[in-house]
């Protein structure tokens, strides 16, 4: 029998699959209930470039609420900020088998919007 978790799982895996394929930095995105957390990945190297999340303290203080799309749009320029300020541009976006819908497509949006390509 296949839980919810286990088909998004199963979705993340074909998905990094393809990812590594391409060579690119992955921007990879984890959302909970209470939080959503964005990370820039290399695959090649296997170590974490920049993160981004509800739980940083110039996140915490401009948002009533970690789990709502607002604070998606805020984490997602923070972590195009990081990025480009390391010199990234171009990057693969693995929403880990959520769907891209509510706060997954508004952090993109906004990662988009200020500078990242994907």
């Amino acid at each position: 029998m296949r839980t919810f978790k286990n088909k998004r799982l199963r979705k993340a895996r074909q998905t990094r699959v393809r990812i590594a394929n391409q060579g690119k930095l992955r921007l990879s995105v984890h959302r909970t209930n209470q939080h959503i957390y964005a990370q820039l990945i290399d695959d090649e190297k296997m170590q974490t470039i920049t993160s981004a999340s509800t739980l940083e303290s110039e996140v915490k203080n401009s948002i009533n609420q970690g789990g709502n799309s607002k604070a998606a749009t805020l984490v997602g320029k923070r972590i195009a900020e990081k990025a480009i300020k390391l010199g990234v541009e171009q990057i693969a976006f693995d929403r880990s088998g959520y769907k891209y819908h509510g706060r997954v497509k508004a952090l993109a949006e906004s990662a988009r919007e200020n500078g990242l390509k994907f």
